[in-house]
């Protein structure tokens, strides 16, 4: 997650001059705060936010790709393909919604929560979607999963609150990520990417199955999502920045 004016949870944003950035959320905030007519929340959006949607576009995208390729026969596989392909382009709009920002000398109020939605998006839920498709089906996986889903979750929550906390440099960039930024979870795209390119899904998946046939039936790669969730929401974990 890239928040535009403050530290990123991902890559480092910096954020326009206090001046102009003043200026630019003060006119955003009349927009969204007054009656002024239809498609005020339109006009209120900056062209940096704009781009923060495409990220969330690519992660609602890839989740419909998951949700055709469970529903298709094995030919479907491209749907499969096309689903773990979108997610990095939504890093790709995650990088230069704050370039742009940068370049235009214009932050957002609600792209700062735009940020964090959006990811939570492209990188918490379609990883698990994908992760459903290739296999990981039974009800302790969706426990797993959704434990993987709410770090990320806690973890965009707990950056919004405590940006100003982060030690900064003299430049005022932070010192550290505390915790895993989201996008790392791509990481474990990858290896599912490769799992598909091996045809290792479904009854193939590493790991094979534990406790089959009863009401734990688990498959123990899903450790790896939890795994990260932990990471995502470490405390003492600080990753110094480049």
């Amino acid at each position: 997650m890239s928040r535009r004016t403050g530290v990123p949870n991902g890559e480092e944003k910096e954020h326009p001059p206090p001046a102009a950035q003043g200026a630019a959320q003060q006119d955003q905030k009349l927009l969204l705060s007054s009656d002024t007519g239809h498609f005020s929340l339109i006009k209120a959006l900056h062209v940096a936010d704009l781009i923060t949607e495409l990220n969330g576009f690519c992660g609602i995208m890839s989740i419909f790709s998951s949700m055709r390729y469970c529903l298709g026969g094995p030919e479907s596989i491209r749907n499969l393909w096309a689903a773990l392909a979108l997610m990095p382009f939504g890093l790709f709009f995650d990088f230069m919604d704050g370039k742009v920002a940068r370049w235009r000398k214009k932050s957002s109020l609600m792209g700062q929560e735009l940020d964090s939605l959006a990811d939570l998006i492209s990188f918490g839920v379609s990883p698990a979607a994908a992760a459903f498709a290739v296999g990981l089906r039974t009800p302790v996986d969706h426990i797993l999963l959704s434990f993987f889903v709410l770090a990320g979750l806690t973890r965009l929550a707990r950056f919004n609150v405590t940006v100003a906390n982060v030690p900064k440099d003299g430049t005022g960039k932070a010192q550290y990520f505390e915790g895993t930024p989201i996008p790392t979870t791509l990481s474990i795209a990858a290896a599912m990417a490769y799992w598909v390119h091996k045809g290792w899904i479904h009854d193939d998946i590493p790991g094979g199955v534990l406790a089959k046939g009863t009401m734990f039936e688990f498959h123990p790669i899903a450790g790896l999502f939890v795994l990260s969730g932990c990471l995502m929401v470490s405390k003492t974990i600080h990753i110094p920045k480049p």
